[in-house]
């Protein structure tokens, strides 16, 4: 398969601060209705976990959570306080590390993150955000509303910034999808250009499509929690597909425990 000749990446303005209960898809078309863009076939609409997570509800408040002798242990082992830790605990299926610089977490989907995802940033009133709690899901659901809205289903891409072992900073990855290629396995299939067949290669399409998005939607105050990415239709499919989830490597195959 060849590279996209062209690619574009573009913030979607105009998007309102969510709350619990607002249309995600609705949301989007509005905005791109104002700016005059119109979804087309072979898009990609990449969108920003927290808003999800904010229509979705999916928040939580210290004074409501009551902590366990464990997260007790992991908040004075981590110096957090123990209903964060218990927070942490809810939304994980496993600990993986756990230090005063972060608590390392399998979550309940099976991606491996610091502190189960939970974040404070842009968020109001003191709440804390968790993830959806199946964004693969919540990815096809945004796809369909997109589709009955427009007439078009564009691939849809849930993203969240997230650090990377033996690296530092955070990138924009995929957590939740419907029409992508995941994965593009190259393996015994191209050549380079020797003519060797590739052995090792396989793209991860959808995390290196959520981090180029993540560089244009922004990080802190800039309001622009979803963006449009074209130029890569050779990997929308009609199909939602396994979503994310089929990127995660499996944990018999994790090489670091």
């Amino acid at each position: 398969m060849a590279a996209p000749a062209n690619i574009s990446v573009t913030a979607i303005d105009g998007m309102p601060l969510f709350a619990c209960g607002m249309s995600v898809g609705g949301e989007i078309v509005a905005a791109l209705d104002r700016s005059g863009e119109a979804l087309r076939g072979g898009d990609v609409v990449i969108v920003a976990q927290k808003i999800v997570s904010k229509a979705a509800g999916a928040t939580a408040r210290l004074e409501n959570v009551t902590a366990t002798p464990r997260a007790r242990d992991l908040a004075a082992a981590t110096g957090r306080e123990p209903e964060m830790a218990q927070l942490i605990l809810d939304e994980s299926s496993e600990i993986l590390r756990a230090t005063p610089a972060a608590i390392i977490a399998r979550h309940c989907t099976g991606h491996v993150l610091a502190n189960a995802g939970i974040d404070a940033s842009n968020v109001e009133g003191g709440a804390l955000l968790l993830w959806p709690a199946d964004p693969d899901q919540s990815a096809r659901e945004i796809r369909a509303e997109l589709h009955r809205l427009t007439g078009v289903a564009p691939a849809v891409v849930i993203a969240d910034s997230m650090g990377r072992a033996w690296r530092i900073g955070t990138v924009g990855t995929a957590i939740g999808c419907a029409g992508l290629t995941v994965l593009d396995d190259r393996r015994g299939r191209d050549e380079d250009l020797f003519g060797r067949t590739l052995q090792a290669t396989i793209l991860a399409v959808a995390d290196s499509v959520a981090s180029v998005a993540v560089l244009a939607m922004g990080e802190g105050a800039e309001g622009t929690p979803a963006a449009l990415v074209r130029g890569i239709e050779q990997w929308v499919t009609a199909e939602d597909g396994p979503g994310a989830a089929g990127g995660l490597r499996p944990v018999e195959q994790d090489m670091f425990r």
